[in-house]
């Protein structure tokens, strides 16, 4: 289907311009195309990955069809061609909040929804009951209280769609069935996995009514799991280097009473290795940074650049983070977990110890 314009009146008063058009349009064997009409393309490229791009139609005198892409690249296309475009289904030309609605449900029918979304802010989309999220690499007003209120007790569908309504709906499911739910996050590095789990936890803590010390220890568990488990690498200022599996508890009456967290595939050898423009683990770059000078003396510790395994990458700083910030964060979240100081200043002790062993050299 094809959107019809007035611009049609133009044409047909206009014959050879008319007659023109109608040869183009019989090598495309659909409707006649006018100025405005959305259409696929195919590029030809042959690359592996390609796949046929949005475009605008534009109509010119010269027996050639002009487009411009949803990139804004022009294409010029002629009658001979003219198997290269293909009409676009009115699903795909705005968008719509889930995919299975699409007319064009193919690869880049879901592309395009993603792409024209996301140039709107929208960063969320559901394909049924999945929902797919684009790292949109800023802060969007979309997670305050007043968004957890409007998603709370909500069916999938009946708000935008939102991270915060696959949690209420895993929440009221458990509720409802008296039955355990499972919430997978997967995606690429830098997709945004590790803040869409922070914002999932946050949502049940809100919702179970309680604000408990349990819940608070469960919201605080994350900054510790980021500060030795996550570091920066060229795709993500803070990508999680190893897999974890959150078990959240809850009584009958819905709050949280418990939680279990396990780690695995943690990537070791990060510690003693990392690649240009990359920094080993989060931790050693806060602990420098936050820890007094009476404290550093006491470990004999100096500047991060000092030491092998931070400045490998040759990188010591992570652009709009404040390492001596978090560490401050780190360590309230350690008494909210019952780290005792001399807990504490263990860590520190052992952490110390592996930056001094990579300072040593055999002769």
């Amino acid at each position: 289907m094809f959107q019809y314009h007035s611009e049609m009146g133009i044409h047909e008063r206009d014959q050879k311009k008319w007659a023109l058009i109608r040869n183009v349009n019989q090598a495309l064997k659909v409707h006649p195309l006018l100025s405005g009409d959305y259409v696929w393309m195919d590029l030809r490229t042959r690359r592996e990955f390609d796949v046929p791009i949005g475009a605008v139609v534009k109509l010119c005198d010269s027996g050639q069809i002009q487009v411009i892409d949803d990139e804004g690249n022009e294409h010029w296309v002629s009658p001979q061609n003219a198997g290269h475009i293909k009409p676009m289904h009115p699903t795909s030309i705005h968008g719509v909040e889930d995919m299975i609605r699409l007319g064009d449900l193919n690869e880049a029918g879901i592309l395009r929804n993603l792409f024209i979304r996301y140039q709107e802010r929208l960063i969320y989309t559901y394909t049924g009951s999945i929902l797919v999220a684009v790292n949109p690499y800023q802060l969007l007003p979309i997670y305050s209280p007043d968004q957890i209120r409007l998603y709370t007790n909500k069916k999938i569908g009946e708000m935008p769609p939102h991270i915060f309504a696959i949690a209420d709906n895993c929440y009221f499911n458990m509720q409802r069935n008296n039955r355990d739910q499972c919430c997978i996050i997967s995606g690429e590095s830098g997709a945004g996995k590790t803040e869409s789990t922070k914002l999932i936890l946050q949502f049940l803590a809100a919702i179970s009514g309680q604000h408990s010390w349990i819940e608070q220890q469960v919201l605080e568990a994350n900054p510790i799991l980021e500060a030795f488990g996550n570091a920066k690498t060229i795709r993500n200022d803070n990508s999680s280097r190893f897999g974890k599996y959150i078990d959240i508890h809850f009584n009958k009456r819905g709050a949280i009473e418990g939680a279990k967290i396990e780690q695995y595939l943690l990537e070791k050898s990060r510690v003693c290795r990392q690649a240009r423009d990359e920094r080993n683990y989060h931790i050693f770059y806060c602990m420098l940074k936050g820890m007094s000078s009476e404290q550093k003396k006491m470990l004999g510790l100096r500047k991060a650049m000092d030491y092998n395994y931070l400045s490998m990458g040759n990188c010591i700083t992570c652009d709009g983070r404040d390492d001596s910030k978090e560490y401050s964060n780190i360590r309230a979240a350690m008494k909210v977990l019952m780290f005792t100081d001399t807990e504490n200043w263990e860590i520190c002790k052992l952490l110390a110890s592996i930056l001094h062993m990579g300072n040593l050299r055999y002769e």
